[in-house]
């Protein structure tokens, strides 16, 4: 299930704690699934005052993915 965020390029996200998967809704309708991101940087994102700028510089190159829509 995920939130949504106020951002310009991130529309929702959500997080499963006990398996560490971020799920992230792209404003171009894109859907990405990240893997083994601890809850304690999903705070941090959450927290962050641009979304997508937090993405792409802790989340998207350094964790594995899947897209999923």
């Amino acid at each position: 299930m995920r939130d949504p965020v106020s951002s310009t390029n991130v529309l929702s996200v959500g997080y499963d704690e006990p398996t560490e998967t971020l799920e992230v809704e792209f404003s171009n309708g894109s859907i990405y699934q990240y893997y083994n991101v601890g809850s304690a940087l999903f705070q941090q994102l959450m927290q962050a005052p641009s979304k997508g700028q937090f993405l792409n510089a802790y989340i998207r190159n350094s964790y594995p993915y899947s897209r999923v829509g």
